[in-house]
């Protein structure tokens, strides 16, 4: 597995074009067996900055697999009116430094809490 890192800097005014963008673009990451994961962040320091981190399968099935598919003419047609405003994209490899913790469900995170919790 690869991570991919795609830092943006959308002015205030595209913010809410670029994240439904990436909501319509996302069901084509959905379609590809190249794809793990992604998540889509927003700064809260500054708003107008925005991280993609994408899990590739690795950084030739991404490179030379999803972007020479079919696939990719509809996702890049999506998000391109945002490529000017990369600021950073590039593949990293995981060291051997890394903790996940498992987190519970909160309203403050964006989450939800099931009446079968409270």
């Amino acid at each position: 597995m690869i991570i991919e890192y795609i830092r943006y800097k959308i002015d205030s005014g595209r913010s809410a074009g670029f994240l439904a963008a990436y909501a319509a673009a996302s069901h084509i990451l959905d379609e590809s067996g190249y794809c793990l994961a992604y998540e889509l962040s927003a700064c809260e320091e500054e708003p107008e900055r925005f991280m993609l981190r994408i899990e590739w399968t690795s950084t030739d099935d991404h490179l030379n697999g999803f972007r020479k598919s079919p696939a990719f003419a509809g996702f890049f047609a999506l998000v391109r009116p945002y490529f000017g405003d990369i600021e950073e994209m590039h593949h990293y490899r995981l060291t051997g430094i890394v903790k996940r913790k498992q987190e519970k469900a909160t309203q403050s995170q964006g989450g939800s809490i099931s009446p079968a919790e409270t």
